[in-house]
């Protein structure tokens, strides 16, 4: 039998599950929940919370309760912030969440802001209390500010829209360097005063932009003084310059440039000519700063065509941008190509200025975009070019990841070096590992490459070594990865197998002959091996005369004199044993051993 106690618990919760399921109005389940929240009964205030969340309530309504009830709203934070409850705790971070989604669907409703504009024309108080929601609204104030002063039957209006553009502040400078490109003297001459009277550092370089550029005198005049009321020093600067530092900031994800913090994306602002208007495009913020760099890079280029350190961070940014894995925005138009297409095209003193960066950043994916695209455009000479006193080809050799360590080896060793640097030893210790490379190897060492990587990477050192081989490179110690070579006779792979003794023809030694010999005997290779591993036999042979011992000898001797294998295999034996140039008396046996009495 229950008890008394037991019995109201039961009723209690009973009752609570009654309320909850009744369609209260939005604004009594939040009540309820601060209420219930306040003095401490979590199970209540949670399902309140659950109520108010099911009835899909109104993101600027929500938001109106929250400033209506100030110490409510404190407590929901304090909740947030404190987790005494888990099942509480998160159903307070989606309230929050909403509440937030409020605030921005308030700051940037466009008839707001339309009719705040209005209202910097009233009293002296209506004004204030609009430039403050005006302010609030940040950047999407300005296309309607921009629109209203081009509005000829506002006139009126005007002297108080441009008292208040200023006072936006930074959050007005993105929306007002894109309108800056308007063909109306008259607004463009009012965006360089507000640029001015703003005093923010990235309005620069569009300020000298228009010093170098504009054919008006009046707005060449203005805008110099825009720029000395921010900073005199940049009046010496060009305007590629300026640019480019301000692409770098970007690039460096720099606080001061960073898009408001109450939404999920960032506005990337332009200037429509047809509609003589500003437009905006919504991107993703994790690659915000990417494109932002991008575009300072392409205004630099504008400003100056021969500012090459442009093309380099703006490829790095291009590469940047791809390794969010996002698709590209909207302004990039249907068939943009990718970075590495732009990588390919722009050369190698680009792709040098961008592998640099991403060395001394630590960033592996674009420091491995930029060594691949260079090992398909650069000749030996470029590959090693070097930017101030490095050569960041080289310096890729020693990078903390082994991709890139890879790439970069392969990349040299492809392009055939004619002359030495300190780093060149780690060209063949990467070759090396690179051949050895499997999956199963790098997830021993904690640093797992995928299966497929794992043989790409194999196979192009592979090739890469027997490319020094076949050349007869002598910057390149090949001896040195003989051991690798030797391992890699044995290894499951058919095609690292052949690679490997093709490459170790070329070595002067007697563990290298004998271990192609030794891969061309095995019978539990595939035919196809042991034929790839005569030929490579003969190679060795003609190059370096017999290395082998009487064991390996007598092995082959023995398969070129029996009718029991494959005749093509033993096609291959005899070509091998040929090109050892073995003393007469082993020709004579075999000649011998076939003769019929």
């Amino acid at each position: 039998m229950f008890d008394n106690k037991a019995v109201l618990t039961i009723l209690a919760v009973i009752i609570l599950y009654a309320n909850c399921s009744f369609a209260q109005p939005p604004e009594d389940n939040w009540n309820d929940f601060l209420h219930y929240t306040k003095i401490g009964r979590f199970d209540l205030a949670a399902g309140y919370a659950q109520a108010l969340l099911d009835s899909k309530p109104d993101a600027v309504q929500l938001l109106s309760f929250a400033e209506q009830n100030p110490e409510g709203y404190a407590i929901l934070l304090k909740v947030h912030e404190t987790k005494p409850n888990p099942e509480l705790a998160r159903l307070t971070e989606n309230i929050l969440k909403i509440i937030e989604q409020g605030r921005f669907d308030k700051r940037t409703d466009a008839s707001i802001i339309v009719d705040e504009i209005k209202r910097l024309s009233g009293t002296a108080r209506g004004q204030l209390t609009a430039v403050k929601r005006l302010q609030n609204a940040g950047e999407y104030a300005i296309p309607h500010m921009i629109d209203a002063l081009s509005d000829i039957e506002r006139k009126d209006e005007m002297s108080n829209i441009i008292w208040a553009l200023p006072q936006i502040g930074r959050d007005a400078i993105r929306p007002l360097a894109a309108a800056l490109q308007t063909e109306d003297v008259g607004i463009k001459a009012e965006i360089i005063k507000a640029m001015g009277k703003i005093g923010y550092p990235q309005s620069l370089p569009y300020l000298k932009y228009i010093v170098e550029k504009d054919q008006s005198q009046q707005l060449r005049s203005l805008a110099q003084n825009s720029i000395m009321e921010i900073n005199p020093a940049a009046a010496k600067m060009s305007a590629a310059q300026l640019f480019y530092q301000v692409a770098e900031k970007y690039y460096d994800h720099a606080e001061s440039l960073a898009p408001a913090e109450d939404a999920d994306f960032a506005n990337i602002w332009f200037w429509d000519n047809s509609m003589r208007a500003l437009a905006l495009e919504k991107v993703d913020k994790d690659y915000f700063y990417e494109l932002m760099a991008m575009r300072g890079c392409e205004w630099a280029l504008k400003a100056d065509a021969a500012f090459g350190r442009a093309i380099g961070l703006w490829l790095a940014a291009f590469f940047q941008a791809e390794s969010t894995g996002i698709e590209m925005p909207n302004y990039f138009g249907t068939g943009h190509a990718d970075a590495f297409v732009y990588a390919t095209t722009s050369g190698p003193e680009y792709l040098h200025l961008a592998l640099a960066r991403a060395l001394n950043d630590g960033n592996t994916y674009v420091a491995l975009a930029a060594v691949e695209a260079l090992a398909v455009t650069a000749g030996e000479q470029s590959l090693l070019s070097r930017i101030g006193p490095v050569q960041p080809l080289a310096q890729s050799l020693t990078y903390h990841d082994k991709t890139v360590r890879y790439s970069a080896a392969i990349a040299i060793a492809q392009a055939g070096p004619k002359q030495g640097f300190p780093e060149v030893r780690l060209i063949i210790e990467n070759l090396a590992s690179a051949l050895v490379e499997t999956s199963e190897k790098t997830a021993q060492n904690n640093n797992t490459l995928s299966s497929e990587l794992a043989d790409s990477y194999a196979i192009r050192a592979a090739n890469a070594m027997l490319k020094l081989a076949q050349t007869r490179n002598k910057i390149v110690d090949l001896s040195a990865a003989q051991y690798a070579l030797i391992e890699a006779t044995k290894d499951k792979r058919l095609q690292i197998q052949i690679l490997a003794g093709q490459t170790l023809a070329y070595i002067n030694s007697a563990n290298a002959q004998i271990a192609i010999a030794a891969m061309a005997i095995a019978e539990t290779n595939p035919m196809e091996v042991r034929l790839a591993a005569f030929d490579s036999l003969a190679v060795s042979a003609k190059i370096n005369a017999n290395l082998l011992d009487t064991a390996a000898i007598n092995k082959i001797y023995a398969m070129v004199g029996s009718t029991d294998i494959d005749p093509e295999l033993r096609g291959g034996a005899a070509i091998a044993f040929g090109s050892l140039n073995l003393p007469s008396q082993n020709v004579k046996d075999l000649i011998l051993d076939q003769a019929k009495n």
